[in-house]
């Protein structure tokens, strides 16, 4: 099924899970993630992203609650394909509920999910959050592949890894950063020829952000930790009104 539309305007989503890692350095309530949604929905964000890690080495449970109860932005949970996961995302029914891989010794997620190598485990995950209401979407890499595995399990979102085209930008290879922005274009068409909504995230900034949300099929970017670190210089409003710019800017 095709879309034939896809939106003018492009949305952020704002992980605001750096700001629970700087709670959870020290311990008590300060800085509150919940503080960061209100401001996010206040200059221009258009949703909430919040990944709840094995680990609870930043967000924790509680925090899904309450940042459900303090912002009409739509919740986005990035969660493990696990039972665990899928008790918590099934008991808060957050708007959407991202899979994405994990490993507890990474510092970061690196890399996208294998939903080819991973169907027969993500199966039941993906058909019991549908049956939730919950929006469901794969983080996985631009390739055809991926996008094929995807489409048999019947997400209806894929976001696509951005983390290759970012680390080619920060080694000033040019023509690598040139490739993976066709790619990731060339799927993100791809996607909506088959009726999934592409999303696309992992270390954007005010460098290298306009290029990516320059390409028109793309619903939605989700940027967290490089939003959160330019809050530590300029505040959290001022660094989502400016990346809301540049998003904005890119589809004139």
């Amino acid at each position: 099924m095709t879309d034939p539309s896809p939106p003018s305007k492009l949305r952020l989503g704002v992980n605001i899970d750096h700001v629970a890692t700087i709670r959870n350095a020290r311990g008590g309530d300060h800085p509150d993630p919940v503080r960061a949604a209100d401001i996010v929905a206040s200059v221009g964000g258009d949703g909430i992203t919040a990944h709840l890690r094995e680990d609870r080495r930043h967000i924790r449970d509680a925090d899904l609650r309450r940042i459900q109860q303090a912002t009409d932005l739509p919740l986005n949970l990035e969660m493990a394909a696990t039972e665990e996961m899928l008790d918590i995302a099934l008991s808060h029914k957050p708007h959407a509920a991202c899979i994405v891989p994990e490993k507890r010794e990474e510092r970061t997620t690196e890399g996208g999910l294998d939903a080819a190598g991973l169907h027969n485990t993500l199966t039941p995950i993906v058909w019991k959050l549908k049956d939730n209401g919950i929006r469901v979407s794969l983080f996985i890499e631009a390739d055809e592949r991926q996008l094929d595995a995807a489409q048999r399990l019947g997400v209806p979102v894929v976001e696509f890894h951005t983390g290759e085209y970012a680390h080619a930008g920060l080694d000033g290879d040019a023509e690598r950063e040139r490739s993976e922005l066709e790619r990731i274009a060339k799927m993100s068409a791809a996607a909506r020829s088959v009726g999934i909504e592409p999303h696309a995230g992992h270390g954007l900034t005010y460098e290298n952000v306009k290029p990516i949300a320059a390409i028109p099929e793309l619903a939605e970017l989700n940027i967290g930790h490089y939003l959160v670190g330019e809050a530590v210089f300029v505040g959290l409003e001022e660094a989502v009104r400016r990346m809301r710019m540049l998003m904005d800017e890119s589809r004139i």
